[in-house]
């Protein structure tokens, strides 16, 4: 049985620079799917790409990419139209910017069921009304009437995975759903996303940059890194014993309460995300990498570190585990 979603070779470039290498990823039914990384390393253009979105000029080639077993790669813009909203659904990362301010949020969540659906007014009004309360909205019906601007950051977020669940799809792409909320807004977006993943059987692909929601909701982790996965595991797995030397830089920068002192730094990875030419070889991270060798400036394998848990390294498997021991 194919994946809900599956991308292998996925590439995106931008002129001279090659945002997207490569990038091989799967989201199962039902599975959550987590994308870490550093900010600029490619995670929020691999969800545009996916989804047909790329800002002008962005060019997207891929060795496969589908949906529900359906090959998306060649469709054209009125066909994928089809699938946005309806069967695939975005959160997109800032909803003050991706809510428009001219509309009410009623006329804009219903516009998504009467395209989609051919549903009525009435009944799209209903929907969101539904849906809004379903996400913890009180007041649902005052709140279609009312704008963007007159809504909190946690209330806008909300309002964006209800609009994406007007359709019911069967993939919710979530970029960085809970970037800029306080914590106790942060947790209940994360314990609605697995509570409507439960109810919906919802597959879910989550980009973020916080290790501690990807231990408390994803199934699997894939790592990226200037436009490639270099580690890809489920998410007990990846946190018990990483393999690959950016994985190990990320955990470590993570304080974890009764083991970091007060008084010790917090770690860190020196340097930046490089900007990537087309035609870049080797390892994009051997500038950073205290573990880098002659090697890492050629072909870099793809390793199997144990079933399921790949490893884009020179390393051999379990070798930095063992260091790191």
């Amino acid at each position: 049985m194919s994946a809900l979603l599956e991308a292998r070779g996925l590439r995106v470039t931008f002129g001279t620079t090659a945002a997207v290498r490569g990038t091989a990823l799967t989201v199962e039914k039902g599975e959550t799917h987590c994308l870490v990384g550093e900010s600029g390393c490619g995670k929020s253009v691999t969800a545009l790409a996916i989804m047909g979105l790329l800002a002008k000029g962005g060019r997207r080639e891929a060795d496969v990419l589908s949906f529900a077993g359906q090959d998306i790669r060649n469709l054209d813009e009125r066909e994928m139209s089809r699938l946005r909203g309806d069967r695939m659904a975005m959160i997109f990362q800032e909803p003050m910017t991706s809510l428009n301010p001219a509309y009410t949020v009623g006329s804009q969540m219903t516009e998504v069921l009467r395209r989609h659906r051919k549903a009525t007014r009435a009944q799209a009004v209903d929907r969101a009304a539904e849906l809004l309360g379903r996400v913890g909205i009180t007041a649902p019906g005052l709140r279609l009437g009312q704008y963007p601007h007159q809504l909190s950051g946690g209330l806008r977020q909300r309002v964006m995975i209800a609009m994406a669940l007007m359709c019911e799809p069967e993939l919710l792409i979530a970029d960085e759903p809970t970037t800029a909320l306080d914590v106790t807004v942060q947790a209940q977006i994360l314990r609605l996303l697995a509570g409507l993943q439960k109810d919906l059987g919802l597959g879910i692909l989550l980009i973020t940059h916080d290790l501690g929601i990807v231990a408390r909701i994803a199934d699997r982790v894939s790592v990226m890194y200037a436009g490639e996965v270099v580690e890809s595991a489920p998410t007990a797995a990846l946190f018990a014993a990483p393999q690959h030397p950016y994985t190990r830089g990320l955990l470590t920068c993570v304080p974890v309460p009764g083991k970091v002192r007060r008084d010790e730094p917090l770690g860190s990875i020196p340097g930046v995300v490089p900007r990537i030419p087309p035609g870049f070889t080797g390892c994009a991270f051997r500038d950073r990498c205290g573990e880098a060798h002659e090697a890492c400036a050629g072909l870099i394998p793809r390793q199997q570190a144990a079933p399921g848990h790949e490893v884009l390294c020179t390393l051999p498997p379990g070798w930095t585990a063992r260091r790191a021991a």
